[in-house]
């Protein structure tokens, strides 16, 4: 056996055991009614300051919650927990993205039936993320207007894989030369029908479509309405 086949059997076995995790948090969440989403992005994408939104706008009304993946440091749930929302970051260490068993043991000490919607913010990566469900009843992957056009088709995987695409730092589209019609048609070149939101997390444009969205997602996932 060539170390090749090796490594490729290693990682389906894994693949496999986190399917399978996976798949039994996505029947904890649904029979505890939480709404799940996760963001995936590249570093630098914005999607802590999209997160850090989104829980101060739908926590005034609902019971939001957040886990936060990074290699290393807590500075981005101590920036989430301004929102008010119970936060907790997950420090991957040398993992390059999120695992099923990882969100599990996060949520040890967490009482879901006392949620309405969890998001789950990746590891910055805009390859590993793409082969690791973890639960979620919707994926978003987001790339801000600073990033080049052409990321949906430098990274395929993660948008076919995604449910959402959102287009951020939209306030800076003009200081970044940014074509907005060619990045619209190269997600669609991907992920042909995809839903887009265009938003700026600082001047808040966009954002209230986008909320919106989620928490009519939310409804209908769950099956009845929200708290609030």
């Amino acid at each position: 056996m060539t170390d090749t086949t090796r490594l490729v059997e290693v990682r389906q076995h894994l693949l496999k055991k986190n399917d399978l995790q996976a798949r039994a948090l996505r029947h904890r969440f649904r029979d505890a009614g939480v709404f799940v989403v996760s963001l995936v992005s590249s570093p630098g994408a914005g999607k802590t300051a999209f997160l850090e939104c989104t829980l101060s706008a739908l926590g005034q009304e609902h019971r939001v919650a957040a886990l936060v993946g990074d290699l290393a440091t807590e500075n981005d749930a101590v920036r989430l927990a301004r929102s008010s929302a119970p936060v907790k970051q997950i420090v991957t260490g040398t993992v390059c993205h999120l695992e099923a068993e990882m969100v599990e043991r996060a949520l040890d000490d967490w009482r879901l039936a006392d949620l309405d919607l969890l998001f789950i913010e990746n590891v910055g990566n805009l390859v590993c993320p793409s082969s690791y469900d973890l639960g979620e009843a919707l994926r978003l992957v987001l790339l801000s207007v600073t990033e080049g056009e052409d990321k949906p088709l430098k990274y395929p995987t993660i948008f076919s894989t995604a449910d959402i695409a959102v287009v951020t730092k939209t306030d800076m589209v003009e200081a970044a030369g940014c074509d907005m019609a060619a990045l619209r048609e190269n997600i669609q070149r991907v992920r042909p029908g995809m839903r887009v939101f265009e938003l700026s997390s600082r001047s808040g444009t966009g954002m209230d479509d986008w909320l919106r969205f989620v928490a009519a997602r939310a409804r209908e996932s769950t099956g009845h309405a929200l708290s609030g």
